[in-house]
């Protein structure tokens, strides 16, 4: 253990030794699959190895109420968990999760816009767009449009059960702008807009709810296109697979790592967040699965082959939509509980 700790750069020995020591089961929480993979690769095992400190995984689909009952009931057995931006900035507000001292921290300067968060780290920068089998769909699609036309390319599609992102893709099949997406958003017209076109397609969807199923579904050939995380298709064409990504009209967005309120691995949760914001772990991590890095020094150090599927590659954000976390902190509790009630129909 001593000899571990003593590997510890200056500025993750500030963040305090003595929990690495006192209270080694610490509980990582992420949405699993090749995601997850690749932090325990990349972040959890050279963070428990440098750290001289356990950790133990667990996977969820971002249940909030699960996080809310723990912190209402002050039985905490998650410790840092991965999540959404929305989510982040709601739970914030509600006191749901520690906050979280920069300059304790540190490397913020080093940080994409909004990566450091009062209560939370951003993980990476995802980006969910259209995927399809190349080997299985003969004419590809090019836009959400074409993902409604069902009788251009007849066949189930895959969407993520939850409002977030489906309004959106929803408006820009029905012709809207993705720079205009979230004034139409803005108005109960357009809402509504959002799920008339939703019901157009509903017959045909094939609801996902963990970020595996889509690569999964589109290599049985269950649907012929999907919604899906883009980093999730890029490690299984190159693992020799045959499934595309279409990038127009792909949404981004960060997830954040965010430490529990309650949590009694909090110190250790800290130093596993400054290990996974330094830019030699962000380059392991992206290496593994290609999602965009949060941290300047890291993304000048990729390889240019990787280009292709980083979220944050120019070519990959023309014609992109950035996530609006405003809009969905204000309006995602009512929209999710109307979608809810809808799919339910």
């Amino acid at each position: 253990m001593k000899a571990n700790l003593l590997k510890l750069s200056p500025w993750l020995l500030a963040l305090g030794l003595g929990s690495a020591q006192a209270a080694p089961d610490m509980v990582v929480v992420a949405y699993g699959g090749a995601g997850q993979k690749a932090q325990d690769a990349a972040i959890f095992q050279p963070f428990s190895a440098q750290d001289g400190s356990k950790l133990i995984q667990s996977e969820y689909n971002g249940e909030m109420a699960r996080i809310k009952v723990m912190v209402d009931t002050g039985n905490v057995d998650w410790d840092l968990v991965m999540i959404e931006a929305p989510d982040l900035m709601r739970g914030c507000e509600e006191g749901m999760y520690e906050r979280l001292d920069w300059a304790q921290i540190g490397r913020a300067e080093q940080l994409i816009p909004d990566a450091a968060q009062e209560c939370g780290s951003a993980v990476l920068v995802w980006s969910v767009a259209i995927a399809y089998d190349k080997d299985k769909l003969a004419q590809a699609p090019a836009s959400w449009s074409d993902f409604w036309d069902v009788q251009k390319i007849p066949g189930k599609r895959g969407l993520r059960k939850r409002a977030v992102y489906n309004l959106e893709f929803a408006l820009m099949a029905d012709g809207v702008k993705a720079e205009d997406v979230y004034k139409v958003l803005a108005t109960p017209q357009g809402v509504d807009r959002a799920f008339a076109k939703l019901s157009e397609l509903k017959p045909y969807i094939q609801w996902w709810e963990a970020g595996a199923q889509p690569a999964q579904w589109l290599s049985a050939g269950d649907v012929v296109m999907t919604s899906t995380y883009s980093g999730r298709i890029a490690v299984a064409a190159q693992e020799g697979s045959s499934l595309a990504v279409v990038w127009p009209g792909s949404l981004y967005g960060m997830d954040y790592w965010a430490i529990i309120k309650g949590s009694k691995h909090v110190d250790q949760a800290k130093r596993l967040i400054a290990f996974a914001n330094q830019p030699d772990t962000q380059v392991r991590y992206v290496n593994a699965i290609p999602y965009g890095p949060t941290n300047t020094e890291a993304a000048a150090e990729l390889d240019p082959k990787l280009a292709n599927w980083v979220p944050t590659s120019k070519q990959n954000l023309e014609g992109a939509l950035a996530m609006n976390v405003e809009f969905w902190v204000d309006h995602g509790d009512e929209l999710e509980e109307r979608f809810n009630a809808w799919a339910s129909k």
